[in-house]
């Protein structure tokens, strides 16, 4: 295809990475529930399911609107709503899905979960989040049980259990070993829920786990639940994190060299409009090499951007006008969001225009 910049998703390697963290999450007795923010498309949703996946995870309310569009009945929102307008709308999707859970972690955001449920004759689902070290949202685990039975005298509220996302942090610190980080992550969270547990507070589930830690957290005894995303396509930083390899990338960027305005510089028509730029090149612990990978020209750097603009390092004579080039992004979540629509290549060759459905969803 000629009309570049555009994300190309190889069939075969994303149906394996589906695959695979299915039998992972099987083969340790746990359920997963992947989080959709990766690829924001109801159909890879729908082959996660298939594969034997509990239900999804999701960001925001718009996102779960859209895939409940599609059919899609168990969703957890992992990000705490506290406006009465968000709460609306979250218990007008509560009444069309078979399985709702929203997180929380505050009182205040829980009161207005609850005034709107009792508004509705509903009972929300939510479950409380706990920050384990990534300093986002989340409530301190010293503080947890006070706010657990606060949120259970709520009546409109059911506390299904807890929650976290820690991703590749140890002891409070950003690292690249995700065995430590992973055990780190699912011990707290089951210590936590055993505590909560002995005061009275039921947990069904303990809900934990990213890309880098889902193998070694979901090993550890108490954790009921892991929430991987970026593991459907794999990215730069999992290769650099070690989780994944090379061939584990399903989705590729495709660009064209546009310029070569000296023997040092390349530059392809892929600028910061087409690839994310929240993971930057050079930064402990991953120290990336660029914005992107390029596996044809592994030396090349992929050393800066513009908005319609991509700059690549080179001394390749060879890389000419015209020519196409493959980059595997740094964050491949990001870059997803800022196209309406990939190029599913199948096996034959031949590829499938598809719609990144929840693309643009921010509320």
């Amino acid at each position: 295809m000629d009309h570049t910049p555009y994300i190309e998703i190889d069939e075969k390697i994303l149906l394996k990475n589906i695959r695979n963290m299915s039998q992972l999450a099987k083969e340790n007795g746990v359920n997963l529930r992947p989080h959709i923010k990766t690829h924001k498309i109801p159909r890879i949703a729908k082959l996660q399911l298939a594969e034997g996946a509990v239900g999804i995870t999701v960001a925001k309310i718009s996102e779960a609107e859209v895939m409940a569009e599609y059919g899609i009945d168990d969703i957890f929102i992992a990000y705490p709503v506290v406006s009465e307008a968000k709460a609306e709308k979250l218990c007008a999707l509560n009444q069309k899905l078979s399985n709702l859970i929203v997180g929380v972690d505050s009182i205040e955001g829980a009161k207005v979960l609850n005034t709107c449920a009792q508004k509705h004759q509903q009972t929300l689902n939510v479950r409380l989040e706990i920050d384990t070290g990534l300093s986002r949202t989340g409530v301190g685990e010293p503080y947890a049980l006070e706010l657990a039975e606060q949120i259970t005298s709520l009546e409109a509220l059911n506390l299904q259990g807890i929650f976290t996302f820690k991703g590749p942090v140890y002891k409070g610190e950003a690292t690249t070993d995700t065995v430590k980080a992973g055990v780190e992550e699912g011990e707290r969270m089951a210590a936590l829920a055993a505590q909560l547990k002995e005061s009275g507070i039921k947990v069904e589930d303990v809900s934990v786990g990213s890309t880098p830690t889902a193998a070694s957290v979901a090993a550890v005894e108490g954790v009921t639940e892991i929430r991987p995303g970026t593991y459907i396509f794999n990215d730069s930083m999992q290769v650099k994190l070690g989780v994944s390899e090379w061939d584990d990338c399903a989705a590729q960027v495709v660009t064209t060299v546009v310029s070569r305005p000296s023997e040092e510089r390349a530059v392809i028509d892929g600028g910061s409009k087409t690839f994310a730029t929240d993971v930057q090149p050079n930064h402990a612990p991953l120290n990336l090499k660029g914005f992107g990978a390029i596996q044809s020209y592994p030396e090349a750097e992929f050393a800066r951007m513009n908005e319609e603009h991509g700059v690549i390092l080179t001394n390749h004579h060879e890389l000419k006008i015209g020519e196409q080039v493959k980059v595997i992004p740094n964050h491949i979540c990001s870059t997803i969001n800022l196209h309406n629509y990939v190029y599913l290549k199948k096996e034959n060759g031949e590829y499938e225009k598809v719609k990144v459905e929840a693309r643009g969803m921010l509320q």
